[in-house]
């Protein structure tokens, strides 16, 4: 394979070739974070519809396409593969670029049920390929700022975490998307779409587990309407047309309400919600420890706000000369340069493939989120499920 300098690290390594399966809005964003990334090749890409294939690795100038992920297997020499699916693919295709003895970088969540999870965590004992979930809300800077200050003690012993991710996208009855379908999505939503956001970026930072979950879930649209198509009108101008719409009996969750404790006895809430009007990606953490807090808004996502109480509160901002060693890592502009969603997911990246390149991926612990981590999520996920239906708290 060939050699490419890191210019980070000033050092000689392997050029990563990498394939991507789905090229929807968030496969586009993996192939633009992977291009940020030195010593890393995009060769082939795949999704079901060949021309939308076609027409992404020619806008994107990608060599090679596929419409069979498998095939893509089969042909091309990869080291990586990025499973940017819709969640009821993620375990076959987890599943074939595992026995394939390809690295794998799933989406979250990690499969659509727990047991599909476990069965892949399994399966990795066989087959010891590095493995991540993009849970990239750890790798921002703050957030790995928050976690450095919860280390070293500097807000004393923390006590309470909360938080809430809240957002609009789905607020109307006829706002509709495959999340929705059980078949695709999973039996959880909100919980499992933007609240494992929530759970792994507060494990993270407490480096504590959730143990003990007491869930309200909240469907506001038990049934939403669908528009399936559009028809000519026979008794209106051919210009014209209406939709058909069908009615769809909802299952999942539009919002939830969520009391948590860790191993360590702290307690946490989470509000979070899909139907909060105006409301687009705010996802928001406080860390309230003994000598003063901490407080995250993703929506600002380079500033980290500390309260205190015998003082007058301090915003930072991401200026590696301000952070701890964990902040400052992450902190790649000079101050004022605000870093964000799409540096999080870079670094998210470059995080797994540093592994790799290093040999590091078969230590127990890691920087990023292992299947081992997402497949504890799922189980988080299903015990707000189980917690809401049996009113009462569930423990993990």
């Amino acid at each position: 394979m060939r050699k490419t300098f890191d210019f980070e690290r000033g050092t000689r390594m392997r050029k990563l070739r990498i394939g991507i399966v789905g090229t929807g809005f968030i496969g586009k964003q993996h192939i633009e974070a992977i291009r940020r990334i030195p010593g890393t090749e995009i060769v082939a890409i795949a999704n079901d519809d060949v021309e939308v294939a076609k027409d992404v690795s020619e806008a994107l100038n990608i060599a090679r396409y596929y419409s069979d992920y498998r095939k893509m297997l089969d042909e091309e020499t990869l080291d990586v593969v990025h499973n940017c699916t819709p969640s009821a693919y993620h375990y076959p295709i987890n599943r074939a670029v595992i026995e394939k003895g390809i690295h794998i970088f799933c989406e979250k969540p990690l499969a659509l049920t727990t047991d599909e999870s476990e069965n892949l965590v399994e399966l990795l004992k066989q087959y010891k390929v590095a493995n991540g979930v993009n849970f990239n809300y750890r790798h921002n800077a703050m957030v790995q700022e928050m976690r450095g200050r919860v280390k070293n003690g500097s807000v004393g012993k923390v006590h309470t975490m909360s938080g809430e991710y809240l957002q609009d996208w789905l607020m109307y009855d006829t706002d509709y998307d495959w999340r929705l379908d059980p078949m695709i999505g999973g039996k959880g939503r909100a919980i499992s779409d933007i609240g494992s956001h929530c759970f792994d970026t507060i494990q993270f930072i407490t480096g504590k587990k959730i143990v003990g979950v007491n869930a309200r879930l909240v469907t506001v649209y038990p049934i939403r309407k669908v528009h399936t198509k559009r028809v000519e009108d026979s008794g209106a101008d051919r210009d014209q047309v209406k939709n058909h719409v069908k009615e769809v009996a909802i299952q999942s969750d539009d919002a939830a309400h969520i009391l948590l404790e860790l191993e360590d006895g702290t307690q946490g809430v989470l509000n979070i919600s899909q139907v909060f009007a105006g409301k687009k990606n705010a996802f928001s953490l406080h860390a309230c420890g003994e000598k003063a807090s901490l407080t995250w808004h993703q929506e600002q996502a380079d500033r980290l706000l500390v309260g205190n109480r015998d003082k007058g509160n301090e915003e930072i901002f991401a200026g590696a000369s301000y952070l701890t060693d964990e902040g400052s890592y992450y902190s790649t502009l000079p101050n004022g340069h605000p870093v964000g969603w799409a540096d999080a997911l870079r670094s998210s990246i470059h995080s797994f493939y540093n592994a790799i390149q290093k040999g590091s991926y078969r230590d127990a612990k890691q920087g990023y989120a292992t299947f081992e981590t997402g497949h504890y999520i799922m189980r988080l996920v299903d015990a707000c499920i189980k917690s809401h239906e049996e009113n009462s708290w569930v423990r993990i």
